[in-house]
């Protein structure tokens, strides 16, 4: 659901850049106050390498020609709680844009709105909901299915109303929505079993790593932190450096809705002076355009670009999660002198 920069105008791209900034900044100050939150630094880098892994991995939609892929929001906010797992997945989709140029520059805001605030908040509040009475399985599963079903309805409902506030006379506003809203539950089905099995293998190893997780189940851990963490972090370079190669070459479901009404995957770029510069920056700093080598067709360039994209991904998110930490204590220390 990686918005391109010419489906959304500088004022409406700057507006989502300020809606996302002010719960980014928000998240921040939640996460400070958390006494845990050192322990969930390493989480942080490798479930966020996770998500940039599974993202990279398209799954065919039988019978429409289209395909999906996992956004990852239910995910991590099920594992990290919101507010961590709000910033975890900007830095996804940050790392995402500028190097590998997967969704616009100036739309970035709107694509950490649609795809992360939803995912994050609204199925963080669905999956606490569910676990009120205690966690199972059954209610894993459960909020796993209705989290990301929910989630990907109201993000894909906004990307219509981005495009609409934009002017884009090309995706008129009710046969986009027409069209979106049902490919994004068939989407957001699928995501949710998906999300359910890692869910569940995680609550069968080490349950205390789900948020409320040691408030909500006395099920005893079969496998340790080292060991879980080590076995994700496994999984996401098989995904990322093997299983990518097995992705639908079909367009997603934003790109196969704008082919049903246009003819065309894309909608028509803008020559302004925003896009040209938010080109002109990406161009620049994408050195793995399409998860592939420039001017190559090689099937290696995507095995690389999973890998390389999983390992920037953890460094960049433990090292943002350790200079939080770092601002924490040193806030601590003087409100101790004070």
């Amino acid at each position: 659901m990686h918005m391109a920069d010419a489906m959304i105008s500088p004022a409406v791209g700057a507006t989502m850049y300020v809606a996302s900034g002010l719960v980014a900044a928000y998240s921040i100050r939640k996460i400070r106050k958390e006494e845990d939150f050192k322990k969930k630094i390493p989480t942080m880098g490798v479930m966020g390498a996770f998500v940039f892994a599974t993202q990279m991995v398209n799954f065919t939609i039988p019978g429409t020609g289209s395909s999906g892929h996992l956004c990852g929001g239910l995910l991590l906010s099920s594992i990290l709680g919101p507010f961590a797992g709000f910033l975890s997945m900007i830095g996804v989709l940050l790392i995402q844009c500028l190097f590998f140029a997967d969704g616009g520059l100036l739309a970035l805001g709107a694509n950490v709105w649609n795809m992360a605030f939803y995912g994050c908040f609204i199925g963080s509040l669905i999956w606490k909901l569910v676990m009120k009475k205690g966690m199972t399985k059954g209610r894993i599963i459960l909020a796993s299915l209705v989290g990301c079903v929910l989630t990907l309805q109201l993000g894909a409902f906004s990307v219509t109303l981005e495009t609409l506030a934009s002017g884009i006379t090309e995706l008129p506003f009710g046969t986009f929505v027409a069209t979106m809203q049902p490919i994004h539950l068939v989407i957001g089905l699928i995501e949710g079993f998906i999300t359910a099995a890692v869910l569940c293998f995680v609550y069968e190893a080490r349950p205390e790593m789900l948020w409320s997780g040691t408030q909500k189940t006395e099920k005893q851990a079969k496998f340790s932190y080292k060991k879980t963490i080590t076995i994700l972090a496994c999984l996401l370079v098989i995904i990322g450096g093997g299983m990518s190669l097995l992705a639908s070459s079909n367009p997603d479901g934003l790109e196969w809705s704008i082919e049903q009404i246009t003819g065309d995957t894309e909608v028509e770029g803008r020559n302004d002076a925003a896009h040209e510069t938010a080109e002109s920056i990406q161009s620049a700093t994408s050195f793995l355009p399409d998860y592939t080598f420039k001017d190559s067709e090689s099937t290696i360039g995507t095995s690389v670009s999973g890998i390389v994209g999983c390992i920037i991904t953890v460094v960049f998110l433990m090292t943002v999660g350790y200079i939080i930490k770092m601002k924490r204590k040193k806030g601590n220390t003087v409100n101790e002198q004070n």
